[in-house]
């Protein structure tokens, strides 16, 4: 955590901003051409909106699907080795405790959950930023298993073959959506976390403007 000036703090280093939207590009092109595939054999009795879809047709929503799944592999991997060889990741998201995470859970939902320091995350975030980061690995093996069901054929076996890998990959899904659905939602509650992830610094409490 440098010093910016006598007002302010840097926060996030420009490799974590930027590998932070290019991730959120990523993930929406995946998640909304992801739709358009699932439409054409859905495995519930429904189907997402065509609006809320991406690719048009089967064979383009494959292609976008194939072009951000490279995109955000290659960006997951910066930011992962980034992370542990700055250790950044340990600072962010460690130590963590169950204990810590259920209470601050359960001040988040009481409207308690203190954001003074925003330089510093709370158990509950800490929680939710290794989930995503597990779900997305996730994602990844079960989308190679329904990519390569031959290739992969060992690691589908551990996720129930190809029918259970698309099973575990719609659900990696579904619990990465409610990720960034809570994670929108926090940042508007707590809007002055939004510039910080463009100019990697906030306002030191107490400083001049």
């Amino acid at each position: 955590m440098a010093t910016v000036d006598q007002n302010h703090i840097k926060i996030h280093p420009l490799l974590v901003r930027l590998t932070h939207w290019v991730n959120a590009f990523a993930i929406l092109v995946m998640v909304a051409s992801g739709w358009r595939i699932y439409n054409a054999s859905p495995l519930f009795e429904f189907r997402f909106p065509a609006e809320l879809t991406l690719g048009g047709w089967l064979a383009g929503a494959i292609q976008w699907h194939f072009a951000a799944m490279w995109l955000l592999a290659v960006n997951g991997l910066i930011y992962l080795g980034y992370g542990i060889a700055s250790g950044h990741l340990r600072r962010k998201l460690l130590p963590l405790t169950p204990v810590a995470v259920l209470r601050d859970m359960r001040d988040a939902l009481r409207g308690r959950l203190a954001h003074d320091d925003l330089s510093v995350y709370n158990a509950a975030q800490r929680a939710a930023y290794l989930g995503a980061i597990a779900i997305v690995l996730v994602l990844v093996a079960s989308g190679l298993v329904i990519w390569k069901p031959v290739q992969f054929h060992t690691l589908g076996v551990v996720m129930g073959d190809y029918e259970g890998a698309r099973l575990l990959h719609f659900f990696a899904m579904a619990a990465l959506v409610l990720f960034v659905i809570v994670h929108v939602a926090m940042v508007l509650l707590v809007p002055r976390t939004l510039p910080s992830m463009f100019t990697g610094r906030v306002k030191i409490k107490g400083g001049t403007t």
